[in-house]
């Protein structure tokens, strides 16, 4: 009754929210399972970080679940659940490939608001993608224009008649992260989907991956509208190359169990007297003993 009419939220009901038995969670595990998965390492990326800032770690955990609950809409059309068979993108146009990515958030907010999730759920699932670009899609977009471009040049077709790839057709909607924890699930999210990319993750790797993507959404001003210092996103960034160290970490390859020696029946099956009744030449003689 307090925290609904101060408008606030205890570390209590945090700690009831991080239930994975939440509807929307077990729909996840069924129709995407490799978003659950995703959200799952997220979280756990996240509160660490979270604790090692003083940030509100639990808080950091619970709105990682939720995250990228928008993708329960099209779950196929997103990499970690995509099966092995065919790609669907591969029949859509960069732009429509695009707006398919970028509803996932607007979809994301649609279903916590039908499940009456916490607000800060709401906020976290709006900002952690902010303003940034799918760099994939763009890029591929930009690819299909210069082929367009040099065909036209071979059909003597006017450049104006070739659409023009406007940048902002590829970004989120925003708002970018307003506070430590929707900044952290943010690069948390980003840090553990390139990760799956690593081939054969080293510890020089993993620090150069980590690095590398909190300085891109610096220069890209994602990171301006929260109040984190670049001191504590050192420290995040510490975190985050622990946590992902421990996880990728290499196994031994053991060795393949080879064919048993085939022993003859008989010889398996007689006792060796000769080894049970022979003295050996450094025995005393009998009538020593």
């Amino acid at each position: 009754m307090l925290e609904n009419l101060f408008g606030i939220t205890t570390d209590i009901s945090w700690l009831e929210a991080s239930d994975l038995n939440h509807p929307l969670l077990r729909r996840m595990t069924i129709e995407a399972p490799g978003t659950y998965h995703h959200s799952l390492v997220v979280a756990n990326l996240a509160e660490a970080a979270a604790e090692a800032i003083g940030a509100n770690a639990t808080l950091c955990r619970v709105c990682a679940y939720f995250h990228d609950v928008g993708k329960l809409v099209k779950p196929e059309y997103f990499t970690e659940n995509m099966s092995f068979e065919r790609n669907p993108h591969d029949d859509l146009a960069p732009t429509m490939s695009a707006l398919i990515i970028i509803a996932h958030v607007k979809e994301g907010v649609d279903l916590a608001l039908k499940h009456r999730l916490n607000q800060r759920v709401l906020d976290i699932v709006q900002e952690h993608h902010g303003t940034s670009l799918v760099r994939y899609f763009y890029q591929r977009a930009l690819q299909q224009h210069e082929d367009a471009r040099a065909g036209g040049k071979i059909m003597k077709l006017r450049e104006d008649d070739i659409p023009e790839v406007k940048e902002e057709s590829f970004r989120y909607s925003g708002p970018k992260p307003q506070t430590k924890e929707s900044a952290i699930v943010s690069l948390a999210d980003t840090v553990e989907s390139a990760s799956r990319s690593l081939e054969k993750p080293t510890p020089q790797k993993i620090e150069a991956l980590v690095n590398e993507l909190i300085d891109e959404r610096i220069s890209d001003r994602q990171l301006d509208d929260c109040d984190l210092t670049l001191g504590e996103l050192k420290v995040i960034a510490d975190r985050f190359r622990f946590t992902l160290l421990s996880m990728l970490h290499s196994r031994i390859a053991y060795p393949k169990a080879g064919p048993k020696p085939v022993v003859p029946r008989d010889e398996a099956l007689r006792p060796d007297v000769m080894v049970a009744t022979r003295k050996p030449e450094t025995a005393p003689p009998v009538s020593a003993a």
